[in-house]
C-alpha cells in the first residue's frame, strides 16, 4: 500500500473527505510510460547538442563514443528511478523518494523549486520555441507570437486535463512522430555517408585530444540524456508498476541511446568535424548534405522542430503537476492541487494552476530566462535523489521495493558522478547566479514548509487520526 493510500485508508478515516474524494486510477501502460519518458528527453537540445559534443571531442568518432559511453552511464540512473518507483508507485517522484528517505524539508524544497521556478518556465519556454520554429513559415510579432504560445499551452492543457488516458495516447502518437524524422535522416543520409573524415582532427593547436576530449565530450552528452526519470512523478497512475516502470526506463534510455549513436554517427560521416564543431544547427547542416535536400533542410528541420518540442511540452504538462498533487495529498501544500476532477480522474487544479504561471511567463519571457538560473539547484535535487538509495536499503524495514537493481549501490554512485560532472559544468558556467538561486529556494522554501507543516499538525489535533 503506498503512503498516500494508507493517509486515506487509516484507521478511524473511514469517514474522512480524502476517503470519499475521487483518486487517480492506474490507466497508463508500458507504451505511454515509454512514450512519457522518451518523449521528455528528445527535445530541441539535440537540434544543438551535437554540435558541442563535436566540438569537445575534435573528431567524429570520438563524438559517436561520446554518446554511446554517455548513454551507458544514464543506465545507472534509470535503473535508481526503476527501484525507487516501484518502491513507492505513486504520484510525485522526487518528493516522495525525499520524503520515505526522513527529510520532509528536503521533499518539500524539491516540490516547491519544481512548482516556482522550474515546471512552468519549462513549458512556456517550449511554447515559445515551437513559435520560434513557425516564423520560419509565418511571420509574427512578438505579442502575436506570445498569443499563439498561449494557445497552445490551452490546447494541451485541455487535452490533459480531460482523460490520462487520451493524454497517454497522444503522448505515445507525438513521441513516434517526433523519432519518425530522425529514423528517416539516418536510414537516407547512411547512403551519403563518407568514412574518410571520421578519424580526421578538429584543426586548431587547442582542440582537445585523446582520453581527454573524450571525457569532455561524454559530460557535454549529459544533456541529451536528461529527462527519463519524468515518468516516475506518474508512477501511480501506471499499470503493473513492478513490471512496467523498471522495463519503461530501461526500454527508454537503449531507445535514445541508439537514436543518438546513430545519428551522430551519420552525422559525422555527412559533414567534416570543422563543419559540426559548434555549429548550433547541425541536424539542418546535416540534412543539407544530402543532395536532393539541399535547401528545403531549414525547412524540415523546422518541422521537425515543431514535433519534437510539441511531444516535449505535452509530456511536461503531463506530468509535472503530480508533484504538487503528491504534496497536497500529505497536507504540504495549498489543499486544492490534491483536486481529482471526479468524471476526468485528473488532479485538475494543479494542471491549470501549473499552465496559468507557464502563461504569465509567456508574456515576460525576460523573467522565465532569469529562472533558468536554478538548473543547478534541480541539479544539486537529482544528485541527492540518486543518494537516497544508500539511505533506503540500509533502513531494510519498510523497503520493500517490487524490483531491486543489481549492484545497487555502485549503480547510485554511478549516477551521483554522472550528475556531479553536470553540477561542476553549470556551476562554471554561472556561480554567482547559480548560488543566488540555491539561497532564494531555501530562504522562501523553509519559512512554506515550516508553515504547512505546522498547520498540518494542528489539524491533526482538532481531527485526530487524520
Amino acid at each position: 500500500m503506498s503512503s498516500q493510500e494508507a493517509i486515506s485508508q487509516g484507521p478511524g478515516n473511514e469517514t474522512t473527505s480524502a476517503s470519499r474524494a475521487p483518486e487517480l486510477a492506474r490507466k497508463l501502460g508500458l507504451p505511454a510510460a515509454v512514450a512519457i519518458a522518451v518523449g521528455t528527453t528528445v527535445g530541441s537540445g539535440i537540434f544543438s547538442s551535437l554540435g558541442e559534443v563535436a566540438k569537445a571531442g575534435g573528431t567524429a568518432l570520438i563524438m559517436v563514443l561520446a554518446f554511446l559511453i554517455g548513454g551507458l552511464m544514464q543506465i545507472p540512473a534509470n535503473l535508481c528511478y526503476a527501484e525507487l518507483a516501484t518502491a513507492y508507485p505513486e504520484d510525485g517522484g522526487q518528493y516522495v523518494y525525499f520524503r520515505e528517505a526522513g527529510s520532509r524539508p528536503l521533499a518539500f524544497l524539491t516540490g516547491w523549486i519544481s512548482f516556482w521556478a522550474t515546471d512552468p518556465p519549462s513549458i512556456s519556454i517550449m511554447a515559445l520555441a515551437i513559435v520560434s520554429y513557425l516564423g520560419y513559415f509565418v511571420k509574427m510579432s512578438s505579442f502575436v507570437g506570445a498569443c499563439v504560445a498561449t494557445a497552445l499551452v490551452l490546447v494541451f492543457m485541455t487535452l490533459h486535463l480531460r482523460s490520462v488516458e487520451g493524454g497517454g495516447r497522444f503522448q505515445t502518437f507525438i513521441t513516434a512522430f517526433k523519432v519518425l524524422p530522425f529514423v528517416l535522416l539516418i536510414g537516407v543520409g547512411v547512403f551519403f555517408f563518407k568514412s574518410g573524415d571520421f578519424t580526421t582532427h578538429l584543426a586548431g593547436a587547442s582542440a582537445p585530444v585523446g582520453i581527454t576530449a573524450l571525457f569532455a565530450a561524454i559530460s557535454a552528452t549529459t544533456w541529451s540524456y536528461d529527462g527519463m526519470g519524468a515518468v516516475c512523478y506518474m508512477a501511480g497512475e501506471i499499470k503493473e508498476p513492478k513490471r512496467t516502470l523498471p522495463r519503461a526506463l530501461i526500454i527508454s534510455v537503449l531507445t535514445v541511446l541508439a537514436l543518438y549513436v546513430t545519428l551522430s554517427t551519420v552525422a559525422g560521416g555527412l559533414l567534416p568535424i570543422g563543419r559540426l564543431a559548434g555549429d548550433d544547427k547541425p541536424i539542418a547542416d546535416a540534412a543539407a548534405a544530402i543532395p536532393f535536400v539541399g535547401t528545403a533542410a531549414g525547412a524540415l528541420t523546422a518541422i521537425v522542430g515543431i514535433i519534437v518540442i510539441i511531444g516535449s511540452m505535452s509530456s511536461c504538462i503531463m506530468f509535472q503537476p503530480r508533484i504538487e498533487y503528491a504534496m497536497a495529498r500529505d497536507h504540504l501544500f495549498f489543499k486544492s492541487f490534491a483536486k481529482v476532477h471526479p468524471k476526468w480522474k485528473t488532479p485538475y487544479f494543479s494542471i491549470l494552476v501549473q499552465c496559468a504561471l507557464a502563461i504569465v511567463l509567456i508574456f515576460a519571457s525576460n523573467l522565465s530566462t532569469l529562472l533558468g538560473y536554478f538548473t543547478l539547484v534541480t541539479l544539486i535535487k537529482n544528485f541527492l535523489t540518486f543518494g537516497t538509495i544508500f539511505v533506503l536499503r540500509r533502513r531494510k524495514a519498510g523497503y520493500t521495493p517490487l524490483w531491486r537493481m543489481p549492484a545497487g549501490y555502485l549503480m547510485a554512485a554511478i549516477a551521483m558522478f554522472m550528475t556531479g560532472t553536470l553540477i561542476v559544468s553549470t556551476f562554471l558556467w554561472a556561480p554567482i547566479p547559480g548560488l543566488v538561486a540555491a539561497l532564494i529556494a531555501i530562504g522562501t522554501g523553509l519559512p512554506a514548509y515550516f508553515y504547512w507543516n505546522a498547520r498540518q499538525k494542528r489539524e491533526q489535533v482538532v481531527t485526530p487520526g487524520v
